[in-house]
């Protein structure tokens, strides 16, 4: 499943869910590398 998250202030990356932390905040990988940020809420 494709997610995008926000890394920093001004960072969006989007990648595959690699998993979901206790405070909120979700794993992506991209290519070799994992992210770690808050995930970015749909449009209503």
């Amino acid at each position: 499943m494709l997610k995008t998250i926000i890394v920093g202030s001004c960072m969006s990356v989007q990648g595959i869910l690699e998993k979901t932390l206790p405070d909120g905040r979700v794993s992506v990988r991209v290519g070799n590398r994992v992210y770690t940020g808050l995930p970015v809420m749909r449009a209503a």
